[in-house]
């Protein structure tokens, strides 16, 4: 056999190698997880009529937030969860790796897609909210919960609106937060899984219980900001619009249409 057939037939086979193994990646591979300490699923407690539809039918329940992956747009189309005065502490944690979420069937986009990209891993369910715990820390860590954000956005207005949420929480008692970025044609695009940085942010807070809800709704450019977190509020109409998620859907009609379509800033102290 001449020396040109021998290394086609080994090129030949390093191909074949290749091949096998890319396919045995993508239909095998189980990524890291993060487990609670005994093993045992926790599930923090969230009524049901607080979960937004899903335009995906792709939602995580995990054991201190549940989410919708948009699999086109690289990430969660929104983050719910509990947010009650016991989870307020000041533990310090060692942060942890992003990894990859092991619920989402589709797989989350790796977190090297961010770097080189000079945007922020932005936590959509903040890790700051989930200090109490070490297991409850590391879930905000999968690349599920996470979307590109501009870091001065970041570290700014959207931080105030975050410590914003703690301080009517730590006066109140139990909220329930819903947050994500609005994803919509046309949008930047970063790393090799094309991740899309969302335009804008929505944060959807509410309190109390179905029949006496009340409930706030914030849209943020994704861009730094010195405007008081205030003039950001709009209606959950308006975010309903410009995402095609209905919020409040288990509510009776009566109850959810004057919910969704007025801002009430009275019922909450800025």
């Amino acid at each position: 056999m001449g020396k040109s057939v021998k290394n086609r037939t080994i090129y030949t086979v390093l191909l074949l190698i290749c091949l096998v193994g890319f396919w045995l990646f993508e239909n095998f591979y189980t990524p890291d997880t993060y487990t609670s300490p005994d093993g045992q699923s926790i599930q923090t407690d969230m009524p049901s009529y607080v979960l937004p539809t899903s335009t995906t039918g792709a939602i995580v329940n995990h054991d201190y937030y549940s989410l919708s992956y948009n699999e086109p747009f690289e990430q969660a189309e929104w983050v719910v969860y509990t947010l009650d005065k016991k989870h307020l502490t000041y533990d310090d944690r060692k942060r942890p790796y992003f990894i990859e979420d092991p619920k989402v069937k589709t797989k989350s986009a790796d977190w090297r897609n961010y770097k080189g990209s000079g945007y922020d891993r932005g936590h959509l369910c903040p890790a700051g909210d989930r200090r109490f715990s070490e297991y409850a820390y590391n879930e905000t860590f999968y690349t599920s919960n996470i979307s590109p954000q501009n870091r001065e956005f970041n570290a700014g207005v959207w931080n105030q609106l975050e410590m914003k949420t703690r301080q009517w929480v730590k006066k109140n008692g139990t909220h329930f937060v819903i947050t994500g970025g609005v994803l919509e044609s046309g949008l930047e695009e970063i790393g090799e899984e094309d991740v899309d940085v969302p335009r804008y942010y929505y944060k959807v807070i509410a309190k109390g219980s179905a029949s006496k809800l009340k409930v706030i709704a914030f849209l943020m450019e994704n861009r730094p900001s010195s405007k008081p977190i205030k003039e950001f509020v709009v209606t959950i109409d308006d975010i309903e619009n410009r995402t095609g998620i209905d919020f409040f859907s288990e509510l009776a009609d009566d109850i959810e249409d004057v919910l969704e379509s007025e801002i009430r800033t009275k019922d909450w102290k800025f």
